[in-house]
């Protein structure tokens, strides 16, 4: 029943973030803020450093991880539904992502620690439960383009829609997360200070060389893949895709595999040939991304016939 819960939980969370991370730019662009399509891809991490300050101070000492978890999420869903009535004003609207932000990223965490607190083992249970938030995340996706899109009668990832179903998703998993079983605050009683909030004590207590190989490895991937999720939507509008969110989902269909084999992985490959494989396959992932828009480009230069202009032209204005 707990594992259940706990699987929703995780379903919800990331079908929340699946539903407008992968369509924001289509969104922005098709709304005269082409330009500007870097900035929610730009806010989100800084709601990631931030989280760790938030999660230090209060969640882990004063209140119960459930309550948090669904706090945050309403609060973040009311705010998602502002986001697309400041489209014409593109700071406000992007200073709403950073508040919606701020709200979401620190629930990551929480959901989490909350599911580690009522399983037995991480290794071999937390995997089939994080994998609903993978199955989230391409429900997410095939949602928009295969129900929105119908629905409306055009490109939904061209409307805001999909801000709205995240918007939806997250006042129901807020209210849903009261409902999760109690998960005491981990860090009730501890002194406070600055370096805990900061989590260096942490870092004082498992650092060492191969840790902080691992942590710098993990900050090089991280730069390419906010360009992916920001240029990707994009790329494919421009090469005549009208189901973006669901095309995209393919890299999750093929994760969700993966992650089901994860605790065969662990016993046989252990988790270092496991991360170096794993990035591995990142790499490659982003050159054939980058083979494939070689491949594309010279698709749409074909021979001029009318005075010097491409015969073909690029929907969302040369990306």
């Amino acid at each position: 029943m707990i594992r259940t819960k706990l699987s929703v939980m995780m379903f919800l969370q990331f079908f929340i973030w699946g539903a407008w991370y992968t369509t924001i730019a289509v969104y922005m662009t098709n709304h005269g803020m082409e330009r500007l399509t870097y900035w929610p891809y730009t806010v989100n991490p800084i709601a990631a450093i931030v989280a760790p300050f938030f999660l230090g101070l209060v969640a882990d000492r004063y209140f119960p991880t459930e309550k948090v978890l669904g706090t945050l999420h309403v609060l973040g869903g009311i705010v998602l539904f502002l986001v697309p009535r400041f489209s014409t004003a593109p700071v406000a609207f992007i200073l709403l992502l950073l508040v919606y932000n701020l709200c979401y990223m620190p629930t990551l965490g929480l959901a989490n620690s909350l599911a580690f607190h009522h399983i037995q083992s991480q290794e071999q249970q937390f995997p089939l439960i994080r994998v609903f938030g993978t199955v989230g995340w391409i429900v997410a996706g095939l949602f928009i383009s295969l129900v929105l899109g119908p629905v409306i009668g055009g490109v939904a990832e061209q409307t805001a829609w999909p801000v709205y179903t995240s918007a939806a998703a997250s006042v129901i998993l807020g209210l849903y997360a009261f409902s999760l079983p109690h998960t005491p605050p981990p860090g009730r009683g501890q002194p406070v200070s600055l370096r805990s909030i900061a989590g260096l004590d942490a870092f004082a207590k498992i650092g060492d060389r191969p840790f902080y190989i691992f942590i710098a490895a993990s900050l090089l991937l991280c730069i390419p893949l906010a360009v992916y999720y920001n240029f990707t939507q994009l790329y494919l509008g421009a090469a005549g895709v009208t189901r973006i969110a669901a095309t995209q989902t393919l890299g999750q269909m093929s994760e969700t595999i993966f992650m089901l084999l994860m605790p065969l992985m662990f016993l046989r490959l252990g988790v270092k040939k496991m991360l170096m494989i794993g990035m591995a396959a990142w790499v490659l992932r982003y050159a054939l991304f980058a083979l494939a828009a070689e491949i594309s480009d010279r698709g749409f230069r074909r021979p001029r016939n009318d005075g010097g202009r491409p015969s073909r032209g690029r929907p969302y204005g040369g990306t």
